[in-house]
């Protein structure tokens, strides 16, 4: 079983950027990852997935064009660098393990869920 530790987040004003990052033990590189969200009151949602070579990657529409999805297989991480963000990106971002990359999308996912980081976009 993968353990994940997702860090990064934090209180930032629209408009700025953060880098999420995300720590796996165990060796992830069979596996897609990816990122979702939570924001109060709503369910998880994707944001982000990348295939096991980084090949691929899916995003959801409304971060389209803003967030880039990384992975370094040597170091068994996976990062989302958030620019242009909106208020409406406020969410507890969390990351997770797939058996593809496009089955992520439906959120079909393989590992436990982390503590996932706190994200805070300021209007």
């Amino acid at each position: 079983q993968v353990q994940l530790v997702e860090s990064g987040g934090g209180l930032v004003q629209a408009g700025k950027s953060l880098r999420l990052s995300c720590a796996a033990s165990g060796r992830t590189f069979t596996y897609a990852m990816g990122w979702f969200r939570q924001a109060p009151g709503k369910e998880r949602e994707f944001v982000a997935a990348i295939s096991t070579l980084g090949a691929t990657t899916y995003y959801a529409d409304s971060v389209k064009d803003r967030f880039t999805i990384s992975r370094d297989n040597a170091k068994n991480t996976v990062s989302l660098q958030m620019n242009s963000l909106k208020p409406e990106d406020t969410a507890v971002y969390y990351c997770n393990t797939g058996v593809t990359a496009a089955a992520m999308q439906g959120s079909t996912v393989l590992s436990s869920w982390g503590q996932g980081t706190q994200v805070t976009v300021s209007s």
